[in-house]
């Protein structure tokens, strides 16, 4: 199918799209993701910008006092940032793969993690294409992203849907967990430590 077919496919039937990617492999889950998080790079670039129009005269002035012109700034740093974004996220999808697979190994899929790839990578499908939109695209695409993904690792792993919600909610909630725990100790390790003294500088 084409991409955008995919796309439109993931947003408005998942589960009939999820079974025509049956036979897809690794590195075309990949490249799909890679083409819809380009998309979602350039737009989340361009709403940022809009977002910081406000304060562009300050900026400027900066660059202007640095000896810096503020389009080659401007340009490098867009450059830099999205292809920051695009490495970080590529190597955070396989990770997410990886630690969501032993949910579902744990919930009975015995596909292969490689199903598992394929049902985050293509159930990303809401968040990468509506994401960007400041301020309630971020939670809506992760809900729908969400809804996506169980379907997929349902159709892919050929399991039940309860088995699927609990997969996905599992991830969800153990992660939550251990993001609350760290906070916590670092919080605790903050206000134990005490204020430095003055004297010590």
């Amino acid at each position: 199918m084409e991409y955008f077919e995919l796309m439109k496919g993931f947003l408005l039937t998942p589960v009939r799209t999820f079974q025509s990617v049956r036979k897809a492999g690794a590195g075309d889950a990949l490249t799909y993701y890679l083409i819809i998080l380009v998309i979602n790079t350039i737009l989340s670039i361009i709403a940022s910008l809009i977002v910081m129009t406000a304060a562009w005269s300050v900026f400027s002035t900066l660059f202007t006092e640095m000896g810096i012109g503020v389009p080659a700034a401007a340009g490098v740093g867009i450059l830099l940032v999205a292809i920051l974004m695009i490495i970080i996220q590529l190597v955070m999808v396989v990770i997410t793969a990886l630690y969501l697979h032993i949910w579902v190994y744990v919930a009975g899929g015995r596909k292969g993690w490689i199903e598992t790839l394929k049902a985050v990578t293509y159930g990303s499908t809401p968040f990468m294409l509506i994401g960007w939109i400041p301020f309630i695209g971020g939670i809506i695409g992760f809900m729908w992203s969400l809804v996506v993904s169980i379907l997929g690792v349902r159709e892919l792993q050929e399991i039940s849907t309860a088995k699927a919600v609990i997969a996905v909610i599992l991830a969800v909630v153990i992660f939550m967990l251990i993001l609350i725990t760290v906070a916590a100790f670092l919080l605790v390790a903050i206000v134990s430590s005490g204020p430095v003294p003055i004297n010590s500088f």
